[in-house]
């Protein structure tokens, strides 16, 4: 062979290569925008529900309207979250699952309420998406380890860095103590 041909086998094999990983990452990087529009479309539904069952609670425990106010404004704050990011949202999110706690944990004091057929579906329904949520969560957090991975990795990080893909922040609990401190309440 001359040096010719082989200088084009080896320039050849090279382009493929850059084409393998560059297709390789735009994949991955779409698996994540996917799984973060997942997670987004469980919240709203989170959130379209949660008016529901304030509304359904609020019937019984008309004197707890600071747990009404609370789980309102976390509402309002997770919604305008989504637009800022994983983390915004996140720690928007975290604040939102503590109201949720505190007005299931008024909904545990009234046994009519915790009986009616409403509430017994709104949070069955909840319950559901909370449980989407988190597989949600999971597979977008996969597919964002997948991507950083991909970015990190030689000799993929070269492409990626030659075409700009950017690490994404995971989808996590910033204070797992807060989340998982029991709620008190008392009359």
């Amino acid at each position: 062979m001359t040096p010719v041909i082989i200088a084009i086998i080896v320039v050849a094999v090279l382009v493929i290569a850059v084409i393998v990983m560059y297709n390789a990452l735009v994949r991955t990087k779409i698996r994540v925008e996917e799984a973060w529009s997942d997670i987004t479309v469980q919240l709203k539904r989170r959130y379209d529900l949660i008016p529901n069952l304030v509304n359904a609670v609020k019937g019984y425990a008309k004197h707890e309207s600071d747990v009404f106010q609370k789980v309102t404004e976390a509402r309002a704050n997770a919604l305008n979250a989504q637009s800022k990011g994983v983390k915004e949202t996140a720690a928007a999110e975290n604040q939102f699952e503590a109201a949720l706690k505190s007005l299931f944990a008024v909904a545990e004091s009234y046994p009519q309420l915790r009986a009616s057929e409403n509430f017994q579906q709104l949070q069955a329904e909840l319950t559901d998406t909370e449980d989407k949520i988190m597989a949600s969560r999971r597979f977008y957090n996969g597919s964002a380890r997948d991507l950083n991975i991909k970015i990190d990795t030689f000799p993929s990080n070269m492409i990626a860095k030659m075409f700009g893909f950017k690490k994404r922040e995971f989808f996590e609990v910033e204070d797992v103590a807060s989340v998982e401190k029991p709620v008190n309440v008392s009359f």
